[in-house]
């Protein structure tokens, strides 16, 4: 089993250069856990919303689940939506 990368998400929240981070980490492994820390939110529905985004922008082979302040995204080889 392949070590799972972990990143974080800070008071800039969701941008640019960030996405392109989470999709080139997606070319070695199959699985991401981003950290949203204090300073992104500590808004349950903030939190859902940014998960939503980053889903959007990486594709529709990608599902996520949100534990906590944690965010797990998932690659699929077949769509899942």
């Amino acid at each position: 089993m392949k070590p799972v990368k972990q990143l974080q998400i800070g008071k800039l929240g969701l941008t640019p250069a960030f996405i392109e981070q989470v999709k080139n980490t997606f070319k070695n492994s199959e699985q991401v856990r981003i950290s949203l820390l204090k300073s992104a939110t500590r808004d349950k529905s903030e939190a859902k919303k940014i998960a939503e985004e980053l889903v959007d922008e990486l594709g529709k082979n990608f599902t996520y689940r949100l534990i906590g302040y944690k965010l797990i995204i998932q690659k699929w080889r077949k769509d899942k939506r």
